[in-house]
């Protein structure tokens, strides 16, 4: 099994290397931070975590080929390896259409330029030159090839991953999501002669974990109030729910506050992440498990104190779902 961590860009670089530096003495393989647009940038998060860390993996993600060149991005990839000494993941994707479009950047061709970025990017970090690019067009220095992740949503971009990327992250509501997803990656992954061994495939959800739990359901609340209205609307079809339903709370997260606006999300909204203590926690986890998951990646909001979230996962369902996984 591994274990990862995500955590977004928002947060302070103090705050994200201090839980970068926790969720490394806490046990997890990886942490990644996302890179939205005008939030703080996660090549130099990044480069801040490193110095903090020894062990774990930093990933970005995501980039995407809109707003920064493949080039560019490989650059940035190719520093991030040596800062991290070859501990640097790259996440690629088409980015937000909504975040592009408060910049003015449009988003032709998402598959497609997602590929192209990919490939590039590969062939750059492999210290080669992209297909259709000037002979001149190469890394200046030599290093590690970059372990490649690709952002998905719809099953289009999931089979792309299969056929193309070393990895994947496709956030899942709820969480159970997870194993349709995967099989569509592994599916993808044997139709184009790859090893769906080989790929890293983690269950991306959120969660929030509390000894309390009205704070961690209240937490989750929040989360959903804010992005509930813009999740697919075919995603939350599977779970009974319409993105409308989500409509009144995010209104009253607008205009009434947070405490509001989770008084509006439902036992059934919930669902779509995980809320609880440690032991709800692991019991919908070991349910991944079962269902043959071999990557678990836990995502914010975490729980009302990041930080002691980061500590009670790393001390309490950690070990408890290595446990489950190790042979008897």
């Amino acid at each position: 099994m591994r274990f990862s961590v995500r955590l977004n860009n928002d947060l302070p670089v103090d705050t994200f290397v201090s839980l970068a530096a926790a969720a490394e003495r806490a046990g997890f393989d990886q942490v990644w931070i996302s890179h939205d647009l005008f939030w703080r940038s996660a090549p130099v998060l990044l480069a801040a975590a490193a110095g903090a860390t020894e062990r774990v993996s930093l990933g970005m993600g995501i980039a995407n080929p809109y707003s920064a060149h493949p080039s560019e991005i490989a650059m940035h990839a190719g520093t991030l390896q040596e800062v991290t000494g070859g501990r640097f993941l790259l996440g690629l994707g088409a980015g937000a259409e909504a975040f592009l479009g408060w910049a003015g950047i449009p988003r032709p061709r998402p598959l497609a330029t997602t590929r192209d970025a990919v490939l590039a990017c590969r062939a750059l970090l492999e210290r080669g030159t992209p297909t259709g690019w000037s002979p001149e067009a190469h890394l200046r220095w030599s290093g590690p090839a970059v372990p490649i992740y690709l952002g998905v949503m719809g099953p289009k971009m999931t089979a792309l991953a299969g056929e193309i990327a070393d990895g994947v992250l496709a956030l899942s509501y709820p969480p159970e999501r997870a194993t349709a997803s995967a099989h569509v990656v592994r599916e993808a992954a044997l139709a184009a002669g790859r090893d769906p061994s080989a790929l890293d495939i983690p269950a991306c959800f959120w969660v929030s974990v509390d000894d309390d739990l009205e704070k961690a359901r209240a937490e989750l609340a929040v989360k959903l109030a804010y992005y509930g209205p813009s999740i697919s609307a075919a995603i939350l079809g599977e779970a009974g729910l319409r993105p409308e339903d989500f409509v009144p709370a995010a209104r009253a997260l607008e205009e009434d506050g947070a405490d509001a606006a989770a008084r509006l999300i439902t036992d059934d909204m919930l669902r779509l992440g995980i809320a609880g203590d440690a032991d709800a926690v692991v019991a919908r986890c070991e349910g991944l498990i079962a269902a043959g998951a071999t990557h678990l990646s836990f995502g914010p909001p975490l729980g009302p104190d990041p930080l002691a979230a980061v500590a009670l996962l790393g001390e309490v369902v950690l070990p408890r779902l290595r446990a489950m996984d190790s042979p008897h």
